[in-house]
C-alpha cells in the first residue's frame, strides 16, 4: 500500500505549490506579476488570468516533474490554478459596474446559505465554484517551443497542451455554451446546481433533494435560465499551411473551440499559432453507433498568437520605432523602400514605387452626408510572358500584413465574391466570404485577370468602387465589407504586346473596369542589348548566390518595411489650398493629351484626378507629412505617365526623334506655353521624366545645345535661358 501510495499525486500540495507560485512570481521589474493581475481581475477590469509556463520554468520552487505534470494534464491543473486563484483572490479596490444578474443572485444565494435555507448534507444543492468565478484561466505553453504541424499531433498527445500553427479557413458565431445549468424546484424551493463539462448534458427533471426525498414528492424543476453561467463559445477550423502539406496529399484540418475571451480573436484567413489541449470527443447518439470506439479530436485553445499583425494592431517596440525615426530622417527613404521590394528582380524600380504606394495607400474619406470615397490604391500591371509580374505579386501578398492570392482561371465570381453554405453544425445556411471579402482591409492579388470569365470579372467592379459585396441568395439579402486594395497582373489580348494594333485592342478590358484602377502598368519587354546584359548578369548572380547583388544599401526586411508602413499609415495628410489649382489644371491638361492623340492609352475620367490625389496621399504619409506637398502631386503625375513609357518609347522611335532632338522640343515648347524666356531646371526635370527620360539625358542635352548658343545654362541652378526667342 506505501509502495502504491508514492504515485499517487497529492493535489492538495499542488494546490499549495500553485497558490505560492502566483503569491510570490515577480515580474521583469520586481513587481508581483499575477497579484497585480488578481486585482485588475477584482476591480473587473480583466477576465482572462493567462498562466506562462516561462514563468513556471523561472520559479524556483517548481520543479521539472512539476512542469511536466502541467502540461501532461493540463486540464486538471486549470482546476488547481483556478481554486488557489479563489483563495487568493484580493478585494476590489475601485468603483466597478454592477452586473445585476450575476452580483444581485450571488449575493442572495450567500445570503440564503447563511440562513441555513439550503441543506448542506446534499451535494447537489451545493454551490459549484465555477458559478462564484468572474475569471478564466487558460495556460499558455513556452514561447521558444517550435508549433507542431496538424500532421504531427498524435494520439499520444491527448490530454497535454500542445503548439500549432495553421491558417485559420471556417469561423463559427458566437454562441452561448451552458457551463452550469441552475434549476429551482417547484416543490422545496431549492435551487439545484448541474455542472455541464461536455457540449450535451441531459437536464434533470426531478428533484433530487433530500427533503423531496423523505416527503415522497416528486417536485418538478424548471431551469432558470438568468440564474444559470453561460461562456462564450465559438469553433474555428484551423488548416495546415501549404509548406507543411507533404507532396501528394491534401491539408489536414483541425476543430478548434475558442472559450471565454479567446473567441473573435481570429478571423478566416489569418494564419496563426495556437496552443491548446488535445482532447478527444466522443460522438453521440446514432453516429456513436456508427463509430463505436472512434473518437473525433478537438483542440481546446489557450492562447492564440498572429503571425502577421494588422496595421492598426501593430505595436512598435522600443528599437523599431529608433530605427523609423532613423529611416524616416533619411532624405533617399522612398527610393531605397521601393527598392526594398523584391530585391532579387532586375530594374521594375517605377513598378515598385507604385506597388509601395499601394501598400501605403490613403486614408478612407467619408462625407457629411455619409458618403464614402475609398483611399485603397487599385493597380494593375499589364505586360509581356516573364517580365516577373507573379513574381512582385506574390511578393507584395509576402510583405502585406493581410493578402489573398488567386488566379483568374481559379477563381469564380462567387469565389472571389460570397459563397452560400450550409453550416456542418447548426444545418442553416451561412454566408462564407470569398477572396476579396477575406482581404478586407488588407490586399487581394488577382494573377491572370485576363484570363477570367467575363461574367465573374463583372463581380469586381462594385468591390473596387463602393468597397462593399452586396448578395441577395438564399434568402439572404446583405451587403459584406471589402475595403481591398485590388493588385491584378495580366497578359495582352494576344499573349505579347502587339505593335501593330492600338493600346485599346492590346489591353482588351472594358472601360469601366479600366478607369476604376489607379495605375495600369504596361511593361514591354523589348531587346536592348545592355538592358539585357544587365538583367543576364543579375538573373546569373541571384542563382549562383540565392540573393541580390549589391545595391549600395542593405535592403529593408519585410517585417521593418511592415513596422514603417504601419507607422505611416497613422498620419492623414491633407491637400492645401494653394495646391487646389495645380492639380485641377495638371488634370485638364491630361484630358486635352488625351483628347489630342488619336489612340488613346488609357480612359481619363474624374477617378483619373482621384487617383492622383490618392497618390499624393500616400507619398505625402512615406515622409510622415501632415500636408501634401507639390513635389508629391508631381511624383504622382510621373508615375501616371510612367506607367505608359514603353509606349511612349515606341511612339518616339516611330516619330524619329532621338533623346537630345525630343527634350529639346519639350522644353521649347514649355517656354512657347509660358511665354517666358527661361525654364528652371527642376522643373524640366519633371517635366522630360514624365516623359520617361533620365537627368542623364537631361544634362546631355543642356551641354549640347548650351554648345550651339541656344541657351544659356546658370553654373549653379542648371537654370535655363533662352537666347533667342
Amino acid at each position: 500500500m506505501a509502495a502504491a501510495s508514492t504515485k499517487i499525486i497529492d493535489f492538495a500540495a499542488e494546490r499549495a505549490l500553485a497558490k505560492d507560485f502566483l503569491s510570490n512570481f515577480a515580474g521583469p521589474r520586481g513587481e508581483p506579476k499575477y497579484l497585480n493581475i488578481l486585482q485588475d481581475v477584482a476591480n473587473r477590469k480583466i477576465r482572462a488570468v493567462q498562466i506562462e509556463l516561462d514563468d513556471l520554468f523561472h520559479y524556483k520552487d517548481a520543479d521539472d516533474e512539476f512542469l511536466q505534470r502541467v502540461t501532461e494534464n493540463t486540464k486538471r491543473y486549470i482546476g488547481i490554478f483556478a481554486e488557489a486563484i479563489d483563495e487568493l483572490m484580493p478585494e476590489s479596490t475601485e468603483a466597478y459596474v454592477v452586473d445585476e444578474d450575476r452580483d444581485i443572485l450571488m449575493t442572495q444565494r450567500v445570503d440564503e446559505g447563511a440562513d441555513g435555507g439550503a441543506d448542506g448534507t446534499d451535494p447537489l444543492q451545493k454551490m459549484p465554484p465555477e458559478i462564484r468565478r468572474f475569471f478564466e484561466v487558460y495556460i499558455k505553453a513556452f514561447s521558444k517551443v517550435t508549433p507542431l504541424t496538424i500532421r504531427q499531433v498524435k494520439a499520444s498527445n491527448i490530454g497535454q497542451l500542445v503548439k500549432i500553427s495553421g491558417i485559420v479557413t471556417r469561423c463559427s458565431d458566437v454562441k452561448p455554451l451552458m457551463q452550469v445549468a441552475v434549476y429551482t424546484c417547484e416543490e422545496c424551493g431549492f435551487e439545484i446546481y448541474q455542472e455541464v463539462t461536455a457540449r450535451v448534458f441531459m437536464p434533470l427533471f426531478e428533484c433530487p433533494s433530500q427533503r423531496c426525498k423523505l416527503n415522497k414528492a416528486k417536485g418538478n424543476l424548471i431551469l432558470q435560465l438568468r440564474a444559470s453561467k453561460f461562456l462564450k463559445f465559438q469553433e474555428v477550423k484551423l488548416q495546415e499551411l501549404a509548406e507543411h502539406v507533404p507532396k501528394g496529399h491534401i491539408p489536414r484540418s483541425l476543430t478548434v473551440h475558442l472559450r471565454g475571451e479567446l473567441t473573435r480573436k481570429v478571423a478566416p484567413g489569418d494564419v496563426v499559432e495556437m496552443s491548446g489541449i488535445f482532447l478527444p470527443m466522443p460522438y453521440f447518439g446514432f453516429r456513436a453507433m456508427r463509430a463505436g470506439l472512434v473518437a473525433d479530436t478537438y483542440l481546446e485553445a489557450m492562447s492564440i498568437t498572429h503571425f502577421k499583425k494588422k496595421y492598426e494592431e501593430y505595436e512598435l517596440k522600443g528599437d523599431e520605432q529608433e530605427q523609423i525615426d532613423r529611416l524616416a530622417e533619411d532624405g533617399d527613404i522612398y527610393n531605397k523602400l521601393a527598392r526594398s521590394l523584391a530585391p532579387e528582380i532586375f530594374g521594375h524600380e517605377d513598378v515598385k514605387k507604385a506597388l509601395l504606394l499601394l501598400l501605403v495607400g490613403a486614408p478612407h474619406r467619408k462625407l457629411v452626408d455619409g458618403m464614402k470615397i475609398r483611399g485603397d490604391l487599385h493597380i494593375c500591371l499589364m505586360g509581356d510572358p516573364g517580365v516577373a509580374k507573379s513574381q512582385l505579386l506574390k511578393h507584395i501578398i509576402n510583405v502585406a500584413p493581410r493578402g489573398v492570392y488567386t488566379t483568374g482561371r481559379g477563381s469564380s465570381g462567387v469565389g472571389l465574391t460570397a459563397a452560400v453554405q450550409k453550416d456542418p453544425v447548426t444545418n442553416e445556411f451561412v454566408l462564407e466570404g470569398g477572396a476579396l471579402v477575406l482581404a478586407d482591409m488588407g490586399i487581394c492579388a488577382i494573377d491572370e485577370f485576363d484570363k477570367m470569365e467575363e461574367s465573374d470579372r463583372t463581380a469586381i467592379h462594385e468591390v473596387m468602387e463602393q468597397q462593399t459585396v452586396s448578395i441577395a441568395k438564399a434568402g439572404i439579402t446583405t451587403s459584406l465589407n471589402a475595403r481591398t486594395a485590388v493588385l491584378a497582373a495580366a497578359n495582352p489580348a494576344w499573349g505579347r504586346y502587339d505593335m501593330r494594333r492600338t493600346p485599346a485592342e492590346n489591353i482588351n478590358l472594358p472601360p469601366a473596369l479600366l478607369s476604376r484602377f489607379d495605375l495600369l502598368w504596361l511593361i514591354l519587354d523589348r531587346a536592348d542589348m545592355e538592358n539585357d546584359l544587365e538583367m543576364a548578369r543579375h538573373v546569373v548572380h541571384v542563382h549562383q548566390n540565392l540573393e541580390s547583388p549589391a545595391l549600395g544599401f542593405t535592403p529593408l526586411e519585410p517585417s521593418v518595411l511592415r513596422a514603417y508602413i504601419s507607422a505611416a499609415r497613422r498620419v492623414v495628410p491633407s491637400v492645401p489650398r494653394e495646391l487646389e489649382e495645380y492639380i485641377a489644371t495638371a488634370y485638364s491638361s491630361i484630358r486635352q493629351e488625351e483628347a489630342k492623340s488619336n489612340a488613346p492609352h488609357s480612359y481619363t475620367t474624374i477617378r483619373t484626378l482621384l487617383s492622383i490625389l490618392r497618390i499624393s496621399i500616400a507619398l505625402a504619409r512615406l515622409r510622415f507629412s501632415e500636408t501634401v506637398a507639390q513635389s508629391d502631386v508631381d511624383e504622382a503625375l510621373r508615375l501616371m505617365q510612367m506607367s505608359k513609357y514603353s509606349l511612349y518609347s515606341d511612339d518616339r522611335q516611330r516619330s524619329g526623334l532621338d533623346a537630345i532632338s525630343d527634350i529639346y522640343s519639350i522644353l521649347r515648347d514649355e517656354a512657347a506655353r509660358t511665354n517666358s524666356m527661361d525654364v528652371r531646371y527642376a522643373h524640366a526635370l519633371n517635366l522630360i521624366s514624365r516623359k520617361g527620360y533620365s537627368e542623364a539625358q537631361l544634362k546631355e542635352c543642356l551641354e549640347e545645345y548650351a554648345s550651339l548658343n541656344v541657351w544659356q545654362i546658370h553654373p549653379n541652378t542648371f537654370d535655363i535661358h533662352f537666347i533667342d526667342a
